[in-house]
């Protein structure tokens, strides 16, 4: 019985072991676009509540996340708000192949803070001089951050840039933009259709034609070095028809 005993219980110490190796709950590192930030963190929440497993997101401009990645920055997932990015750290091999989708798309708007009583129709020839004066239209950084240079293709297209490119305050990043504006410190701003529904302090003052810009798509992938087996089911979450619901709600439109 003895030597019966030993064998069984090495057996089922291992089984044990096993079993919670497997249902270990497990940490997704994600880096993520600033856009993303109240949407991402509901899909997440939903993530978590029916796998057991965490979301850490790291939010900021796709140019700076993509740039920490390159150096060494340990994710799992990146989410960018253009497909420059995206394309930059595949050319790297820095996604897991075969992971990367276009998860989302956006528009462009031009704010002004909830209080201003500004108008403009944007076409071309427009003239941004009478309402900003003085002071400075807020966007994100137009020669790195993907929502600056989106805006300053719009800007371009429009006939506008030549004229406000001495006037604009870069930011670094779309949220960034957005609060200029929200706090009245500019007296318009540039941002995503998502960023300007997500502050009850600014409004919409008009919507970028679609023409003026390249599509705004928002590409994920899991990163080549990861090793959170969790990481490409929470890809798979954030594009499955139940998660489209919440995208929607917070302005998004899906890219699949």
């Amino acid at each position: 019985m003895r030597h019966l005993r030993q064998p069984f219980a090495t057996l089922l110490c291992g089984l044990a072991v096993l079993f919670t190796a497997s249902t270990r709950a497990d940490t997704v590192t994600v880096f993520a676009a600033a856009s993303l930030k109240e949407s991402l963190e509901a899909a997440a929440g939903q993530f978590e509540a029916a796998s057991g497993h965490k979301i850490v997101i790291s939010f900021a401009a796709s140019s700076a996340l993509a740039r920490q990645i390159e150096a060494g920055a340990p994710a799992d997932l990146f989410i960018s708000a253009d497909l420059d990015w995206a394309e930059y750290l595949e050319k790297k091999q820095l996604f897991s192949p075969g992971t990367r989708i276009n998860l989302l798309k956006n528009g462009l708007v031009l704010i002004a803070p909830v209080a201003s009583t500004a108008t403009l129709k944007l076409a071309p020839g427009i003239n941004f001089a009478p309402i900003i004066g003085e002071r400075r239209i807020a966007m994100a950084n137009p020669e790195v951050v993907p929502a600056g240079r989106y805006g300053k293709a719009a800007l371009q297209a429009l006939g506008a840039w030549e004229s406000i490119k001495g006037k604009v305050a870069g930011a670094e990043n779309v949220r960034a933009a957005l609060a200029l504006v929200s706090r009245g410190e500019a007296p318009l701003g540039i941002v995503y259709r998502t960023d300007a529904l997500a502050d009850k302090g600014v409004r919409i003052v008009d919507t970028f034609p679609a023409n003026t810009h390249p599509p705004i798509v928002y590409p994920a992938a899991v990163m080549a070095g990861s090793k959170t087996p969790a990481a490409k089911a929470f890809l798979a979450h954030l594009s499955a028809r139940e998660t489209q619901a919440v995208w929607q709600r917070f302005g998004f439109t899906t890219a699949r």
